[in-house]
């Protein structure tokens, strides 16, 4: 009897592995380990919300972009889209940001409901025609990717104060500017979206800088574009 419970418990594993096993391995590869399916302690499984805060609707904005258009929040309402503060003669974080923009780029190509925003906070410098020239030399494909500048209180108010996002001039620094490497996560209806920390507590932003922010990034921003 032994024998046979043993044979019927190994059969039960080996037919789990053959379902379950190529699943697991494949959302690992895809970055997808955090997609919509754990269960919450209720047992009932979460909603895309529950997992990716609410955290209010985005500030408005209306600026130039790189090809002398203007660009407001309304380009982007039913897209997903990230916001950054940078200047494209920083010397320090703002290229280790861009590139991480570039990567998250390419990790969605090709969804033309997702797109980034880029805003300069040295417009005096960055005109739309350098911000054309510095959105070539980074390889940017996505149309819906907009480098954008214009008058710098503005910008400044629309980081401090409507984002929170600090961004400031510093003519002790190199650079002349400093400024916060936190991206903005903006949902489909122009809300700001985020996880949760291992508290339960809202991030609000993600960290532009850091590899486990791009991956953050990539697993919620897929939630946020399967969101109805």
């Amino acid at each position: 009897m032994k024998n046979k419970s043993y044979i019927g418990i190994s059969f039960i594993i080996l037919v789990f592995g053959i379902i379950f096993i190529p699943k697991i391995i494949d959302r690992i590869k895809n970055n997808d380990v955090t997609k919509i399916d754990r269960l919450n302690t209720s047992g009932q499984s979460e909603t895309s919300e529950d997992l990716i805060m609410k955290i209010g609707p985005a500030p408005k904005f209306s600026l130039t972009n790189q090809n002398g258009e203007t660009i407001t929040n309304d380009n982007y309402i039913g897209k997903v889209y990230l916001v950054e503060f940078f200047f494209s003669t920083c010397p320090t974080i703002c290229p280790i940001m861009n590139q991480n923009m570039v990567k998250i780029q390419n990790h969605f190509e090709g969804r033309t409901d997702f797109g980034i925003v880029s805003v300069t906070i040295n417009p005096e410098n960055d005109t739309s025609e350098v911000l054309k020239k510095h959105a070539e030399h980074l390889g940017v494909k996505n149309p819906n990717w907009n480098f954008l500048t214009g008058d710098k209180k503005y910008i400044f108010d629309l980081a401090n104060k409507g984002f929170n996002i600090y961004a400031g001039e510093n003519k002790d620094i190199d650079g002349g500017f400093e400024h916060s490497g936190l991206f903005a996560l903006i949902d489909k209806k122009g809300n700001i979206r985020c996880r949760k920390d291992k508290f339960g507590n809202p991030i609000v932003y993600y960290d532009g800088l850091e590899e486990t922010g791009v991956q953050a990034l990539q697993q919620d921003i897929k939630v946020l574009l399967d969101e109805k």
